[in-house]
């Protein structure tokens, strides 16, 4: 698997190989939408909240006798059933929703990931990124002429300072390396890294040769009918 490279003006200057173990591993759709749910869940913060009986204003004293009246029966002002009383079964602000998965299982859906952005060729590595793209101009330069519309900047923390230019950019969003998720990588097109973060990819995810399961190979529907005659 070969991914695009550019210079540092954004020009391109041949190819450059991509390693199997993170970028060819069969994709596993099932680990991706558990993990993308597991950031979406982490990520959300309980405000609705109502108040149940106990917890609303007013006397617990019956309002009027149970018969004789030939009304409802009915409870006190704080029941349920009365405008004004607590609400039952409603959203409340203690609820937890986080949801976990294991490393092994988020470390291979996150690789899912990566190897369907290069099998659609929208990976590309750039051997830089100057400190004249600090500024918003010189970065928009660069990332046209990468042809990059609506992308992800993955960076180490070292070269943060060198993409601040980046922040103006509407479509551009830069992240760190460590913290690429399947929120940022579905929502962008394409995925940019520097040669340095690339580098830093490959120790931090760091995958055996066992661990990873390659992708079958597809075969055509004369090829398997050839196979079943013999």
């Amino acid at each position: 698997m070969k991914a695009p490279f550019f210079d540092t003006k954004g020009k391109e200057n041949g190819s450059i190989e991509l390693q199997a173990t993170h970028f060819a591993v069969a994709v596993n759709t099932g680990l991706l939408h558990r993990l993308l749910v597991l950031q979406q869940a982490n990520g959300r913060i309980a405000i609705a909240h109502t108040k149940v009986r106990g917890e609303v204003n007013g006397s617990t004293r019956k309002l009027f006798k149970q018969k004789g009246t030939a009304n409802a029966r009915v409870g006190d002002r704080r029941s349920p059933m009365r405008r004004g009383g607590g609400v039952t079964f409603g959203p409340r602000n203690d609820r937890n929703f986080t949801v976990t998965m294991n490393k092994k299982e988020r470390r291979l859906a996150l690789l899912s990931l990566l190897s369907t952005k290069a099998a659609d060729s929208t990976v590309k590595v750039i051997e830089e990124f100057t400190l004249e793209c600090g500024r918003t101009k010189n970065m928009a330069s660069v990332v046209s002429a990468m042809n990059v519309a609506k992308g992800v900047i993955a960076v180490t923390r070292e070269e943060a300072a060198r993409v601040q230019g980046a922040q103006n950019l509407a479509n551009i969003k830069v992240i760190n390396v460590e913290y690429l998720n399947p929120h940022d990588l579905l929502k962008y097109t394409d995925l940019v890294f520097t040669k340095q973060s690339l580098e830093h990819l490959y120790s931090h995810f760091h995958v055996e040769a066992k661990e990873v399961i390659k992708a079958p190979k597809k075969t055509t529907r004369k090829k398997k009918e050839e196979a079943t005659q013999e």
